[in-house]
């Protein structure tokens, strides 16, 4: 269950500042593991919409690169920790958390 209140602490995620850092270096790959209506209604920048209970079954062909640098994120944090353990339980070398959009300091686009 997600709290609005509380952001979850996954111990292998990033701070959201590091992400920010690395996704204004490039090179990586966002994804945003909330559902189509929560994406709709902002988003970190040029974060792709894969839903969590969508990431297995479409990480091969919207994720070919096993080797990718991929952050990952969604409101609370819960699912983004079991994207990124799907993830690398599918050969993902470089997946992490930065947790939720509610920790996001910076810019939200629609």
């Amino acid at each position: 269950m997600e709290h609005a209140d509380k952001q979850f602490v996954d111990p292998k995620a990033i701070a959201p500042q590091e992400a920010y850092e690395r996704m204004k270096q490039g090179g990586v790959i966002v994804i945003d593991v909330r559902g189509p209506d929560e994406y709709a209604k902002g988003h970190v920048k040029n974060a792709h919409n894969i839903p969590a209970d969508h990431i297995e079954s479409r990480a091969g062909s919207d994720l070919p690169d096993k080797n990718a640098s991929i952050l990952v994120y969604c409101h609370s944090g819960f699912r983004a920790a079991a994207a990124v353990k799907t993830l690398q339980g599918l050969g993902y070398k470089n997946a992490v958390s930065f947790g939720g959009i509610i920790a996001w300091p910076y810019e939200i686009v629609t």
